[in-house]
């Protein structure tokens, strides 16, 4: 089973959401980076962009194959983890220290998952 630490919120589509302060810090789900195998690139947005529940914000590339990744709010980019520009691996090593971008201005969000809720879509995938 995937590490779905209790204290974070999760989208349908395999992303991890920490609110501290309105800012939403978004990354990949242990289970996503799992799925995915080794990210060889990420392709990440600019700060100051938009981002639109629901909607594609940033890609990933793996050895197996190049997959979007979702926005699970919408808002403004206020931060994005260049350092994983430099080494993407970070995601495969520390999914949920390795975030992709933080979000403020918030006004809406997907329906949002609490760690049960995550699981039950994770073990549904994996059935």
């Amino acid at each position: 089973m995937s590490n779905i630490p209790a204290e974070l919120k999760y989208s349908k589509s395999h992303e991890w959401i920490k609110e501290e302060d309105g800012v939403f810090t978004i990354g990949l789900t242990d289970y996503a980076q799992s799925a995915l195998g080794d990210i060889v690139f990420i392709n990440l947005p600019e700060e100051g962009e938009s981002v639109c529940a629901g909607d594609t914000f940033s890609d990933v590339e793996s050895v197996k194959a190049v997959s979007d990744v979702f926005s699970p709010v919408t808002g403004t980019i206020c931060a994005v983890n260049e350092a994983l520009l430099d080494d993407p691996a970070q995601v495969n090593e520390a999914p949920y220290e390795a975030w992709l971008i933080q979000v403020r201005d918030v006004t809406a969000t997907e329906d949002l998952l609490d760690a049960e809720g995550y699981a039950a879509v994770v073990a549904a995938e994996e059935a």
